[in-house]
């Protein structure tokens, strides 16, 4: 089993906001005036969660802009000014998932460094903390968040929630109909032996390498990984490997790595009388074709049942044409972790 490493963005600029700066005690908000752009200083941060009280939360790291995005259901809902790693300790890139949150943390590595609202995103040493914030890449590889706002985030998160950390400038979000995602139809397809993943109501074929145990995760979470170079989809939950299964003969998956995020409610279908997901794409380039994605992703009818029946608002999904184990962009540990590195030490850099 592998752990997932696994976050976004969407429209939504404030009407209004707070700021706050983050010395080292806690710092109560400061009113902004309501047309004023995002022109923070370091340590200064934006919060106002009642612009989305509820659904699935997404963090965004912009590398270059040395900012953090958090949006609620697709809506922003916070903004900060952070400090990611310095040259030689490179804050590395991909999609995450928090794989462990504590209030009181001190770093293992750098002489018990105080890292409160600790949110790990490896196991090798990549957190969001409470930390100085500079105004420039100061840490050792984690994400420095101003200490109040640290704070409000934590309060937000839950385990296994999605953090996307890019290396361009923050973008809005869009919303996606990816065709890969998309109820089937209630018309009934001729049978085939492989289906793109939406048509799952089709008879089972056997395939070989097709998995399916849940019961080896704890409910969460989850992300479905999907490989152009090998040929293969995993599913994640809680950063915990419950499935996977080979992709079948389709059309070639575009170039890049793209992500998806599920968000809560329903859009009416094309027929006006049917409903689709809400979905958002919070990384890669957009999707002229998402009929193509359907196309791409062909997996065994039963096998894209139990996908479709697990999925639930806060899941992701990362289509790429890079191995799994070995690409730029993280979309997994860095050393593609086995299931027995639930064990393993505790170490968390800065």
């Amino acid at each position: 089993m592998n752990r997932g490493c696994a976050s976004l963005l969407l429209a939504g600029a404030f009407a209004f906001g707070f700021a706050g700066t983050a010395a080292a005690q806690p710092a109560d908000p400061v009113p902004l005036p309501g047309t004023a752009p995002l022109q923070l200083l370091p340590g200064e941060y934006l919060w106002l969660p009642e612009l989305s009280p509820r659904g699935p939360v997404l963090v965004l790291v912009s590398l270059p802009e040395q900012r953090a995005y958090v949006y609620r259901n697709g809506v922003r809902i916070g903004v900060a000014t952070v400090s990611t790693g310095k040259p030689g300790f490179e804050t590395p890139t991909g999609v995450f998932t928090i794989l462990q949150k504590k209030r009181e943390h001190f770093s293992n590595l750098y002489d018990d460094a105080p890292m409160p609202f600790m949110q790990r995103l490896t196991w090798d040493g990549i957190a969001l903390h409470a930390g100085r914030v500079p105004g420039y890449p100061a840490s050792h590889g984690c994400v420095r968040l101003p200490y109040a706002f640290s704070e409000l985030l934590y309060g937000v998160t839950a385990h296994g929630i999605t953090v996307v950390i890019s290396d361009q400038p923050g973008q809005a979000p869009l919303l996606a109909e990816p065709g890969v995602f998309a109820h089937p139809p209630a018309a009934p397809a001729p049978a085939v032996l492989a289906t793109p993943i939406a048509s799952h109501r089709l008879p089972t074929p056997a395939w070989e390498g097709h998995e399916w145990a849940p019961e080896r995760a704890p409910p969460g979470a989850l992300s479905v990984l999907v490989s152009r170079a090998d040929r293969r989809l995993v599913v994640l939950r809680e950063g915990i490997e419950i499935g996977r299964a080979p992709l079948g003969a389709g059309e070639p998956l575009p170039d890049g790595t793209r992500a998806f995020q599920l968000l809560e409610g329903a859009v009416p279908g094309r027929d006006g009388a049917s409903s689709r997901r809400r979905w958002v794409q919070v990384l890669g380039e957009p999707v002229a074709d998402p009929a193509a994605l359907a196309r791409a992703v062909v997996v065994a009818p039963a096998f894209a049942a139990l996908v479709d029946e697990a999925l639930a608002p806060g899941a992701t999904v990362v289509l790429t044409d890079q191995p799994l184990r070995a690409t730029p962009v993280t979309v997994l540990d860095a050393q593609g972790a086995a299931a027995d590195a639930i064990q393993a030490p505790s170490s968390v850099g800065d």
